[in-house]
């Protein structure tokens, strides 16, 4: 079998699992319906998602407005928690005993690096990317025996994603692994302003930045 279809099978026992949440704070508006190219964010997503997983659910407050996408929306079971109470009611409605997480505002998000996460990720309760002191929560893998220490921390009023890697069997996913699919410099950048998605239009025009390095 070649190695191709090996990553397909293995991807099929994780649900891919999109953070699109409600109105951003910081940027004012929702950013799931921001244009990179004419495109969407969250539909650049989704066929990403789409084209890696079988099972890809969308976490998301106004499902009215994703259900053309024809994914599975489902609510945050408590709303107002961000991120973690995103990965908390992901983790519960997802039929996979994992899923990975990435929020909807990451544009180039690249299909080798999260294969390559998926292949490695056994024996661990979680998946993460780790740049120097940096980590990036939202583009990880976790799986429900999480969902323990996510509740102890939510029944605590503490939101922070990374509080409870601590009490888990974490695999940081290295930079040098990273580099082999894509340029750490820009497989993560997220959209928190308006001036972040100005930046990252101007990244496209940009080609060289976009291969890995």
């Amino acid at each position: 079998m070649k190695e191709e279809n090996i990553n397909k099978n293995l991807c099929e026992h994780i649900t891919g699992v999109i953070l699109a949440g409600g109105s951003s704070r910081r940027y004012g508006k929702s950013k799931a319906f921001l244009e990179i190219n004419g495109i969407p964010l969250i539909e650049r997503i989704a066929e990403k998602m789409a084209g890696i997983f079988q099972e890809v659910t969308l976490i998301a407050n106004e499902k009215e407005r994703f259900a053309y996408l024809g994914l599975p929306v489902v609510e945050d079971i408590k709303k107002g928690l961000g991120p973690l109470g995103g990965i908390y009611t992901g983790l519960l409605s997802i039929s996979n005993e994992a899923g990975f997480f990435v929020a909807c505002d990451m544009p180039f998000i690249d299909e080798g690096l999260i294969r390559h996460m998926v292949a490695s990720t056994d024996n661990y309760d979680a998946s993460i990317p780790s740049i120097g002191d940096e980590i990036e929560p939202l583009h990880a893998i976790y799986s429900k025996s999480c969902l323990g220490d996510i509740k102890d921390l939510i029944d605590s009023e503490i939101y922070q994603v990374r509080r409870f890697y601590s009490r888990i069997n974490v695999r940081y996913v290295k930079e040098g692994e990273i580099r082999k699919f894509i340029a750490p410099e820009i497989a993560f950048l997220n959209i928190n302003t308006p001036d972040e998605y100005t930046r990252i239009q101007s990244l496209l025009k940009t080609s060289s930045l976009l291969v890995k390095k």
